[in-house]
C-alpha cells in the first residue's frame, strides 16, 4: 500500500511540475559526474533532484543569479549519494535536511578545539561548508561551482556525507546507519585500518594517499572518504582496496565503473590533495 502510495504521489509530482529537460541536458553536459551515467541511472538522478529541489528549502545569497541548471546539479550531486538505494531510501535518507544555505564564497567562524593535553584553544576557522544536525547544509557557491568533477573534491557529497552520517546521531562520527545486510564490526574494522594508516603516514611527515583532511576526525574521515568513493575512486581503490569496496556495498554503486577504459575518467585532472576545507583538527578515533 505504501509503494502505490509513493508511486502515485510521484506521479502527481511530475504532473504539478513537469520535468526540465534542457536544464537536465545542460547539467549533464556541465558535470563529468554526471555526463558519465548511462541513460537510465541519469534518469533516475534527474528525477529525485528535481523531487529535492521543490522539497527543500534553498536559500541564494543576495545579488547572485543562481540559474535552474546549477541549482539542479547541485540536489543532483547531492542525490548521487543515494543514487543506489530505492526511492524510499532514499528520500528517507535526507529526511534531516530542511535547508540548503548557499553564501558568496568562503565564510568564518570562531572555533575551538581540545589539544592532547585537554587545552581548550580557540581560532577563526575559514569554511566552504558546514552541516548541523536538523540544521541547513551551508555552501560556498564558489566552491559548488568548483564541485562536479573527477578531481576527489566535491563540497556538496562532502556536506551531504554528514547528513547521512547523522541519520542515526547528533554528529558525524563516521558511522552512518547501515543496512541489514552489512556488519558493524566490519564497518568500524575497516574504517578503522584507514585511520590508523593516516595517523601513521602524519607521525612520520608523510603526506597520506588521499586529503589529510580525513585525518581529523573520523565524521570528516567519512565524508572525505565519499568524496573520493564518487569523484576519485581510482585514487580510493588503489590506497584503500577494503574501503572501496565496503562503500561499494553501501551506496551500492561501482563508480570506477564509469571510468573510461583506460581507467581515467573522460574529464580528468590531477587530483587536489591540498584543497583547503573546513574545521579545525579534533583528535578521535574509530
Amino acid at each position: 500500500m505504501l509503494h502505490r502510495w509513493r508511486q502515485w504521489r510521484a506521479k502527481r509530482f511530475i504532473a504539478r511540475h513537469p520535468f526540465p529537460q534542457q536544464a537536465w541536458q545542460e547539467v549533464r553536459s556541465n558535470l563529468p559526474l554526471i555526463e558519465a551515467l548511462d541513460d537510465e541511472a541519469a534518469k533516475r538522478l534527474g528525477l529525485r533532484a528535481w523531487y529535492l529541489l521543490h522539497r527543500k528549502r534553498l536559500s541564494i545569497p543576495e545579488g547572485h543569479d543562481v540559474d535552474l541548471p546549477t541549482r539542479l546539479g547541485l540536489f543532483a550531486q547531492a542525490s548521487l549519494l543515494t543514487l543506489g538505494w530505492s526511492d524510499a531510501d532514499a528520500e528517507d535518507a535526507f529526511a534531516n535536511v530542511h535547508e540548503v544555505l548557499l553564501l558568496p564564497d568562503v565564510f568564518r567562524r570562531r572555533a575551538s578545539a581540545m589539544d592532547d593535553a585537554g587545552v581548550i584553544h580557540e581560532y577563526p576557522d575559514e569554511r566552504i561548508g558546514e552541516t548541523w544536525y536538523q540544521g541547513p547544509v551551508v555552501l560556498s557557491l564558489v566552491d559548488v561551482m568548483e564541485s562536479g568533477d573527477w578531481s576527489g573534491f566535491n563540497v556538496i557529497i562532502h556536506e551531504f556525507a554528514h547528513k547521512l552520517d547523522m541519520g542515526n546521531s547528533q554528529e558525524a562520527e563516521g558511522f552512518p546507519p547501515l543496512p541489514a545486510d552489512m556488519s558493524a564490526s566490519v564497518w568500524h574494522r575497516v574504517f578503522s585500518a584507514v585511520w590508523d594508516d593516516l595517523q601513521e603516514h602524519l607521525a612520520r611527515g608523510k603526506n597520506p594517499p588521499i586529503d589529510d583532511y580525513a585525518a581529523s576526525d573520523p565524521g570528516e574521515c567519512f565524508a572525505v572518504c565519499c568524496e573520493y568513493f564518487f569523484t576519485a575512486p581510482q585514487v580510493l581503490v588503489r590506497a584503500y582496496p577494503e574501503l572501496y569496496s565496503l562503500l561499494e556495498h553501501y551506496f551500492q554503486q561501482s563508480p570506477l565503473k564509469r571510468l573510461t577504459p583506460t581507467g581515467q575518467p573522460d574529464h580528468s585532472g590531477d587530483v587536489d590533495q591540498t584543497r583547503e576545507r573546513s574545521g579545525g583538527f579534533e583528535s578521535g578515533h574509530f
